[in-house]
């Protein structure tokens, strides 16, 4: 005949459970998680930074509306890139032409424009 399981009996194997699991080290970590961004761009040319317009989507295109210039010499900081494939439009002409779209305070600028420093 079997025996029926009693809350105690379960009670017993989960504490036995959680007491062989090996707990993880108390010590801090020693680097944050997350870095803040450094990398340092520098305009080759006097070049637009674009604003992508409300209905055109998440990236700039050559006719996106210009929210500032960039001279030449100017350095940005920029970690991201937009990358603008899915529209034919999307394509820049200027510093070599490409879909690269470098997100700069203010909006986006052709990474062809820009040299990493």
């Amino acid at each position: 005949m079997k025996r029926p399981i009693t809350t105690a009996a379960v009670a017993a194997v989960v504490l036995a459970g959680t007491l062989a699991v090996p707990q993880a080290s108390a010590a801090p970590p020693t680097r944050h998680a997350s870095a803040p961004c450094a990398t340092q761009w520098k305009a080759k040319v006097r070049v637009a930074v674009r604003r992508p317009a409300w209905n055109e989507g998440p990236v700039a295109t050559p006719s996106s509306p210009v929210h500032h210039y960039l001279r030449r010499g100017d350095v940005v900081t920029s970690c991201v890139v937009a990358i603008g494939r899915t529209e034919s439009g999307t394509s820049y002409q200027e510093c070599g032409g490409g879909h690269l779209w470098r997100v700069v305070q203010g909006g986006q600028v052709p990474q062809g424009c820009l040299r990493k420093l």
